[in-house]
C-alpha cells in the first residue's frame, strides 16, 4: 500500500507560504502533483497546480493574499503508482485587502470599460460572466495592476463582473 506523502508548513507570511513534501516509505518516489485551493469573493474557487519533480521537496509559492485561507493537496507518483491525497489547511497572516470598488460603464455594444479603486503595486483579476452559475464555473477573466481595463463582450448580452 501506498502511503499519502507528508505536508508540513515550513513557514507563511502575507504573500507566500512554504511548505515541504516526503513520503514515509521505501518506495521510490519520482514527484509531486501539488494544488492550492483558495476562494475568491465567495463565487469562485481558485486553484494552482505544481508538478514537482524529485523524492523531498521544499517549495515556496508566492503571489498569494493576505489572511486568505489556503487548501494544498498533494499526491506522489511512485514506482508503485500514484498515492492517496494529503490535505492541509493555512490562513496567510496580515490583514486582508479591502475589496475594490468596480465600475463598469459600456463604451459601445462590445467593450466595457472597469475602473476600480484599491491598492497600489497588487495583481487585480477581473471577472464577467452573462449568469451567476457562469461566474462561478467559467468566467471570463482578465488580470492587471491597473485600476483599469477594457474588456470585450458579446453584443446584446448582459454581463456581471467582478474584480
Amino acid at each position: 500500500v501506498i502511503p499519502p506523502p507528508v505536508i508540513h508548513i515550513e513557514s507563511y507570511s502575507e504573500d507566500s507560504i512554504s511548505f515541504s513534501l516526503k513520503m514515509t516509505t521505501n518506495i521510490k518516489v519520482s514527484g509531486y502533483v501539488v494544488n492550492i485551493y483558495w476562494t475568491f469573493d465567495t463565487h469562485r474557487q481558485e486553484k494552482r497546480t505544481l508538478v514537482i519533480e524529485g523524492e523531498k521537496s521544499i517549495q515556496k509559492v508566492a503571489n498569494l493574499t493576505a489572511h486568505t485561507p489556503y487548501e494544498i493537496s498533494a499526491w506522489a507518483k511512485t514506482e508503485l503508482g500514484d498515492s492517496p491525497l494529503s490535505f492541509v489547511h493555512v490562513v496567510t497572516s496580515g490583514t486582508r485587502p479591502e475589496s475594490p470598488s468596480l465600475k463598469a460603464k459600456a463604451i459601445n455594444q462590445t467593450a466595457v470599460e472597469c475602473s476600480w479603486t484599491g491598492p497600489r503595486n497588487v495583481v487585480y483579476g477581473i471577472f464577467y460572466a452573462t449568469s451567476f452559475l457562469e461566474l462561478y464555473r467559467s468566467p471570463h477573466n482578465s488580470t492587471t495592476s491597473a485600476h483599469n481595463i477594457t474588456v470585450l463582450v458579446q453584443r446584446d448580452e448582459q454581463y456581471l463582473f467582478l474584480v
